[in-house]
């Protein structure tokens, strides 16, 4: 207990010394400008919501690959750390939009300052939202909880009348399409491995042509993933450009990885664990591209707002679009990479082991899932929650074993009734011998011998099955369930989900409140 104290302890005082730097690079550096006092507690709220987005967030990219035990606990927040921070410094933009998604209509703002506290309350109210999530153990997502905060302290500031509650709508469908097109994705890659590999007789030489041909979609889908989400601030391409560019590099990595799965399968066996091995690099690969476009596209959670009130307080003026000051990318970058270090480890833990159990080429279908599906919602115009897709693919791997785990006792439970009926047959014709031939025998001593041959057999042939009744085997059913996927879990992420943007919107709107009647008295 004492030890977790600590700890604890330790964690608080690194993130209040991040804080308490931020504001004096502003006392130091920006004294010149109005409102430094104000300005220096923006930043620090920004690179406190950034914390949370790396405590809460950025589990969903790597909690697969360490709970498939491909990378461990450390080294997946080292690759996190180094991918989080470079997708963000690198590929981050230099303009940002200032009202997330569009969700409110920045033209009914006419007010300077109210426009600054709107920001100002939507940045603290989603970051104490992420923070809530991440005590609690549920992975949500940041950039509904922004969205939420901007929606709240719009409505509070000037009424119902200025969200787009079209956009709003649609945001609330990607609660649902979100998983379930994660899940079913990731589910679909699951049993393509199971069945094209792990149930061949020879899985090994399976594994050597089948694997290559992943690997190489893979590379399809991730550098379309890039292309799209990961480097968009940097270059726009369109999907069509995004896909040229991405089937001539897969077309080249084939030839490349065939070669090293054959060397690297003469050192391995048919059994599943070796198998496994072949995803390892893979899938690492895969949780530090994930990471750098998250790092790209999330980062602004964070920074958004503050570069919004930034160019407000220089330019006096509401804008949409923002310049974002290198300054402003340090803070976001640092804040995530700081919140990933000291609290993302619990998150990384629930998404990685503790809703279903994952192996290396689970955790790799769930990590292909979450870029294919980002591309296919690019292509058709659905909104996506990265967040949602990543928590649907853990929970849809999960499902999915647990069916293919029932079609196989159903199986089994058919060949057992065949053998049943072979050993009652034997039974009847063994008893109808014995009759004939103990017919002097006394009543209760032929019995005892017939019950004694009948145990006999049903324990040799039936494997001495416990015929349990069926209250017990659905008891049974639940238990085994459990094993596969944890339904607890499940609920208090879909109620997090559900319950995100309403909790943001209702903390922002208070706190704008608050806010209006502190500055502005």
């Amino acid at each position: 207990m004492k030890h977790l104290i600590i700890q604890d302890l330790y964690k608080i005082t690194i993130g209040i010394l991040f804080l308490g730097l931020i504001a004096l690079y502003i006392f130091l550096e920006k004294s010149g400008m109005p409102q430094v006092t104000f300005m220096a507690f923006v930043a620090m709220v920004g690179g406190y919501m950034a914390m949370n987005i790396g405590a809460n967030d950025v589990a969903n990219n790597v909690g697969p690959a360490v709970g498939s035990k491909a990378l461990t606990l450390v080294s997946a927040i080292i690759i996190a750390v180094i991918f989080e921070s470079g997708g963000a410094l690198i590929a981050g933009g230099d303009v940002v939009s200032t009202i997330k998604k569009g969700i409110i209509d920045a033209h009914l703002i006419d007010d300077t300052q109210v426009f600054i506290w709107i920001m100002l309350a939507a940045l603290l109210g989603g970051a104490l939202w992420l923070n809530i999530a991440t005590a609690l153990g549920a992975p949500v997502s940041t950039t509904h909880s922004i969205v939420g905060g901007v929606m709240g302290a719009g409505i509070a500031a000037t009424g119902w009348n200025i969200v787009n509650w079209a956009t709003m709508g649609k945001i609330a469908a990607s609660w649902v399409i979100s998983p379930v097109l994660g899940g079913m994705t990731a589910a679909l890659f699951v049993y393509i491995i199971q069945d094209r590999i792990f149930h061949q007789e020879d899985t090994l030489e399976k594994a050597k042509k089948i694997v290559p041909f992943l690997i190489t979609l893979m590379s399809f889908a991730f550098i379309s993933y890039l292309a799209l989400k990961g480097l968009k601030k940097l270059v726009k391409l369109d999907l069509t450009t995004a896909f040229m560019i991405a089937g001539v590099c897969s077309f080249v990595i084939y030839f490349i990885v065939k070669p090293l799965i054959i060397k690297a399968s003469q050192t391995l066996s048919n059994e599943r664990s070796d198998i496994n091995k072949l995803f390892t690099i893979p899938l690492i690969f895969a949780a530090a591209l994930l990471c750098f476009a998250h790092g790209a596209n999330d980062v602004a959670n964070a920074i958004g707002p503050v570069a919004a009130i930034y160019e407000a307080l220089q330019s006096g003026d509401v804008t949409t679009k923002a310049a974002i000051p290198l300054w402003v990318m340090v803070v976001g970058a640092l804040g995530i990479a700081i919140g990933l270090a000291t609290y993302g480890p619990k998150l990384i833990q629930t998404v990685g082991s503790e809703i279903t159990d994952l192996d290396q080429s689970r955790a790799w279908s769930i990590a292909m899932s979450s870029a294919i599906v980002v591309i296919i919602a690019s292509w058709i115009g659905l909104p996506v929650s990265s967040t949602h897709i990543a928590i649907g693919g853990v929970f849809g791997v999960g499902y999915l074993r647990y069916y293919l785990y029932q079609k196989y006792e159903n199986e089994l439970e058919g060949v057992k009734a065949h053998h049943i009926q072979s050993i009652n047959k034997k039974i009847n014709k063994w008893t109808k011998k014995q009759e004939r031939a103990q017919e002097e025998e006394e009543k209760n001593q032929f019995e005892t011998r017939i019950a004694a041959k009948k145990l006999e057999l049903q324990t040799k042939q039936a494997g001495g099955d416990i015929d349990f009744t069926k209250k017990e085997k659905k008891k049974i059913s639940k238990i085994q369930k459990r094993q596969y996927v944890r339904r607890e879990l499940l609920i208090k992420i879909i109620t997090a989900w559900l319950i995100t943007v309403p909790i943001s919107a209702l903390i922002a709107g208070s706190l704008y409140f608050v806010i209006r009647w502190y500055f502005g008295s």
